[in-house]
């Protein structure tokens, strides 16, 4: 694996039961990423998924059997997530008490969760940045979504638990079945499903 100087490597879309083992095997991945950070090519390791938090936890799981931290996981930090499958339910609460990275993400899935109306773009953002986060990542495809994300993180406040309970209310009911987060409840994003040989 050639890697030039970057500050952070991320094994990038865990999806799969046996992907911590493969990551920690012998030849796995996490050699070429420790072999790289030894050689000063980057600083800090992560990795990234979306599609079920069960996997997360198998796979700091693994990591901690093998004496390895995280320094970032990414994951989807939404106010969909929080009803569904939910990675801020499961995953978040154990990277803030092992003090590792959080790298919040979809937190407007593409304009998925605004399909629902039950929540403005700001609304989202604001919630996405409420939660204990490092950061909250949201895509920027157009001048107009990047003034909107500039205007949400001026405009933040932190939450009080009376509109976190608000925002989570009028959200329930769309959100409760995970069809405004398609990558969790289908193979749509899930690359290697359709390729199997890449896993070797």
């Amino acid at each position: 694996m050639q890697v030039d100087h970057v500050d952070l490597i991320q094994i990038h879309e865990v999806g799969l039961a046996d992907d911590g083992d493969r990551v920690f095997g012998t030849g796995g991945a996490i050699e070429a990423l420790l072999d790289a950070k030894k050689a000063g090519k980057t600083r800090f390791i992560g990795f990234t998924g979306h599609k079920n938090p069960d996997l997360h936890l198998k796979m700091l799981e693994t990591a901690a059997a093998h004496n390895f931290r995280f320094d970032t996981v990414q994951m989807p930090l939404s106010v969909m997530d929080a009803h569904f499958h939910s990675f801020e339910k499961t995953v978040l609460p154990v990277l803030v008490q092992q003090q590792i990275g959080v790298l919040g993400m979809k937190s407007l899935r593409f304009g998925a969760a605004l399909q629902s109306q039950t929540a403005t773009a700001v609304e989202c953002l604001h919630y996405a940045m409420n939660l204990p986060t490092s950061t909250a990542i949201t895509g920027c495809d157009s001048m107009a979504i990047l003034q909107q994300a500039i205007d949400a993180a001026r405009s933040f406040r932190p939450m009080t638990a009376d509109q976190v309970s608000a925002l989570l209310a009028k959200t329930a009911d769309a959100a409760s079945t995970g069809q405004y987060e398609p990558f969790k409840t289908s193979h749509m994003f899930h690359t290697t499903f359709y390729h199997p040989e890449w896993l070797g």
